[in-house]
């Protein structure tokens, strides 16, 4: 049911903004060993064994990819938000799908303010440009229907999708060079490569979903998929670095 939809909102968007209570000045971030408060690497539990500390550029890259994945899901769980009322009033058959959508993007919320908490990375400083983008694209899109509101879903998972598969792809190459190497790979470090697949996957079934409910029927479908996909672009490189 989607009546809860609202209460569940408010904690997300509450433990979004804690983490700027939380996370101090300096940035650290995931390290290939279990102290990730440490750039340096920690012995290993078995003898021999030995695990690569961060660069930089590493250590950069991984904040801003927590950054903008935490930024990221909770313009989706404002977008949901404000489409489903409007959906849901003009097409009732649609109401469990919304809520499944906005779950499983809620629970990536969740997962993303305990990372960005848990390493100390610093969160957006645009939030409320954020907060009221989301939720103006996803009021909007309902208002123009059905199929706008799909082929706003289909968009942003398109984007989405392709922004998860690229840092999946640069953390297997950082993971490829330290193997070859001779290094041990820490838990944590492929326990956020599985994260980041398993929550591709999710996005990505949201395309589908989206597809199936006549998203490429929208109108203009070319001229407001591609808007759409801009605008995320645009909000994924900002959001990288501010």
């Amino acid at each position: 049911m989607l009546r809860p939809m609202r209460s569940h909102l408010a904690p997300a968007r509450h433990a979004f903004l804690s983490t700027y209570a939380l996370a101090p000045t300096s940035r650290r971030c995931i390290a290939t060993t279990a102290p990730l408060n440490n750039t340096s690497a920690a012995p290993s539990s078995s003898p021999g064994s030995r695990r690569k500390p961060l660069t930089k550029e590493q250590r950069d890259f991984l904040s801003s990819a927590l950054r903008v994945n935490q930024t990221g899901e909770l313009a989706a769980t404002l977008i949901y938000t404000a489409q489903t009322p409007v959906l849901v009033n003009a097409h009732p058959h649609l109401r469990p799908l919304m809520a499944h959508m906005y779950e499983q993007e809620a629970g990536h919320l969740k997962t993303f303010n305990s990372l960005i908490t848990k390493h100390r990375v610093r969160p957006t400083a645009l939030y409320p440009v954020w907060s009221l983008a989301a939720s103006a694209l996803g009021w909007s899109t309902a208002l123009m229907g059905r199929e706008a509101a799909m082929a706003c879903t289909e968009a942003v998972e398109t984007e989405i999708g392709e922004h998860y598969n690229n840092q999946i792809r640069t953390l297997l190459e950082m993971v490829d060079g330290w193997e070859a190497d001779g290094y041990e790979v820490g838990d944590e470090f492929t326990e956020l490569i599985s994260t980041l697949r398993r929550i591709r996957d999710e996005e990505l079934e949201h395309l589908d979903h989206a597809v199936e409910h006549d998203a490429k029927d929208a109108r203009p479908y070319w001229l407001l998929t591609n808007i759409i996909r801009a605008g995320c672009r645009g909000a994924i490189w900002t959001a990288e670095k501010v």
